[in-house]
């Protein structure tokens, strides 16, 4: 995870004290306008100003960022020669921070850092404020970009991509957008579904250590996972109707935190892969198009994971009392499409705009991502993914 964390409301406030405590002062802010001027980033925007010798704020972030937005956060850095970064917001933002970090440490570009263990060593210290409960890029060791030229989302991954430190606190997200909270707390349960469901780590041997950009899914995986799960199931909705609920809002910042320490480590699957091209495609949210991809990817999976799938039901509030473990595990599907009603998420990919004759293209690409098909519980064909998708359709 991140080398350390601070979680609560009001810990934002420690981010001026984490740089003094490491002799840092020299600070590149990576976010975008939006987030900037939020009350509470306002705040902590002051104490950086009065505390920091100087710093240099590059704002041009923008949801599911392309190549460019990295490239330009890049530069903004040459041109400062900061001794750390600072990424504030989603995501989006933290994963750009993520790249300006390796890019200010090692030079190149960031097309240099795309794939397994592609930076060479410790980046500059890096400090995530997340203003969304979704991602847990505060705490994962990835950072995802858009490649316009390929249209396929693109992946860097390393252990030197982890924050030196993630600050997570609650304020930050309560003004989220009903849509964002929404989109990204399905999200945060992609995660935990697929960490907690993935390849055990005692099934890995066939994959190339070299080459294993997760270690599949082990108990203190499934545990993160399945506490994140539960406070998920319970508070999801009430975040996105009840924006002021600091409790629910409590609830989907942890569960994003401990998601995102349980995917980056046992790994995500299928749904991520399938994602990937198809966001690039429809410009949909990550968040929404994982959403709409979770049951039908549970459906293919839930041969192989009745008992796992039996838990989540529970956790996700069905009622499993005295249920046979087939069919409680089928409720835990029937309880995300409930999920996904509840809180608006699209059902349809023809809905988010792809098309069909997309369908082909979009399965070959899920299938070349190799690090997400070997972490899967089942490994599929590239004909299973095409089905996934007819059936999403």
């Amino acid at each position: 995870m991140a080398g350390s964390l601070k979680f609560g409301r009001g810990s934002r406030l420690q981010l001026a004290e984490q740089l003094e405590q490491r002799k840092l002062s020299r600070p590149l802010i990576v976010s975008d306008s939006v987030v900037l001027n939020l009350d509470s980033i306002q705040d902590v925007l002051g104490q950086l100003e009065q505390r920091c010798q100087r710093l240099k704020i590059f704002d041009g972030g923008q949801a599911e960022p392309a190549v460019p937005i990295a490239e330009a956060a890049a530069v903004a850095g040459s041109s400062f020669s900061p001794d750390c970064v600072i990424g504030i917001g989603g995501g989006s933002n933290l994963d750009v921070a993520k790249i300006a970090a390796a890019v200010a440490r090692h030079g190149g570009t960031p097309r240099d850092y795309f794939g397994f263990n592609r930076v060479p060593g410790a980046i500059l210290p890096l400090f995530a404020l997340p203003t969304t409960a979704g991602t847990g890029s505060e705490v994962s060791h990835s950072a995802v970009l858009t490649d316009l030229e390929q249209q396929v989302k693109v992946s860097s991954l390393s252990p030197w991509l982890r924050p030196t430190c993630a600050i997570v606190d609650p304020v930050c997200s309560a003004s989220c957008p009903a849509r964002i909270t929404a989109h990204s707390g399905i999200d945060a349960l992609v995660h935990a579904i697929e960490a907690y469901t993935n390849r055990d780590y005692s099934e890995m041997v066939d994959v190339d250590p070299q080459a294993r950009a997760y270690e599949g899914s082990f108990p203190l995986t499934r545990l993160l996972a399945g506490e994140a799960i539960m406070r998920i199931g319970r508070s999801l909705v009430t975040a996105v109707e009840h924006p002021d609920d600091a409790a629910a809002r409590d609830d989907m910042a942890l569960a994003a935190t401990l998601a995102g320490m349980a995917f980056s480590n046992s790994g995500v699957g299928i749904v991520h892969a399938l994602e990937y091209p198809i966001g690039a495609l429809t410009h949909c949210t990550h968040g929404e198009g994982n959403g709409l991809l979770l049951p039908h990817v549970m459906r293919y999976n839930l041969p192989v994971r009745q008992s796992e799938f039996a838990r989540i039901a529970d956790w996700l509030g069905a009622d499993v009392r005295g249920a046979a473990e087939e069919d409680a595990a089928s409720m835990a599907i029937d309880r995300v499409v409930e999920l996904q009603n509840a809180i608006g998420i699209q059902t349809r990919l023809s809905d988010l705009g792809l098309q069909h004759s997309d369908i082909p293209a979009v399965a070959a690409k899920a299938f070349g991502i190799k690090r997400l098909m070997d972490v899967n519980p089942q490994t599929p064909r590239e004909q299973d993914l095409e089905s996934i998708l007819e059936q999403a359709y």
